[in-house]
């Protein structure tokens, strides 16, 4: 199953959320995404049929193996275009609210060649 944007933001969520507590719920994605919980919990339902979430018996949101492999693949892509924009003299937020925007289009090939631009 190919991730739209949404997919990437929600997954990406889970995993920020999931590294700053224990245990996600479904009612705390839609907090910090500031979603309603019916959208949450049908974007939800479609991670779970593409195998990048399962529940565990309390509700808690557990990334598949997929879903990490793809959550940290995103979170890679904000943190090192977010460095990019900063380097380039954009102010801190501005620069997360615009990496957010182009990590979901960027290929392959231009990241990397941003990545290795990076390295010092």
């Amino acid at each position: 199953m190919h991730l739209q944007e949404s997919g990437e933001m929600y997954l990406e969520t889970i995993y920020i959320l999931s590294k700053e507590r224990n245990g996600v719920r479904s009612i705390d994605v839609a907090e910090h995404m500031g979603y309603s919980k019916p959208s949450v919990s049908r974007a939800v339902g479609l991670l779970k049929q593409g195998g990048y979430v399962v529940s565990d018996p309390e509700g808690h949101l557990i990334l598949t193996d997929s879903g990490k492999v793809q959550a940290e693949r995103i979170f890679e892509r904000h943190t090192v275009l977010t460095q990019l924009l900063c380097t380039l003299g954009v102010g801190a937020e501005t620069a997360s609210e615009d990496a957010c925007k182009i990590e979901h289009v960027i290929s392959d090939e231009t990241f990397e060649a941003i990545k290795n631009y990076l390295k010092p």
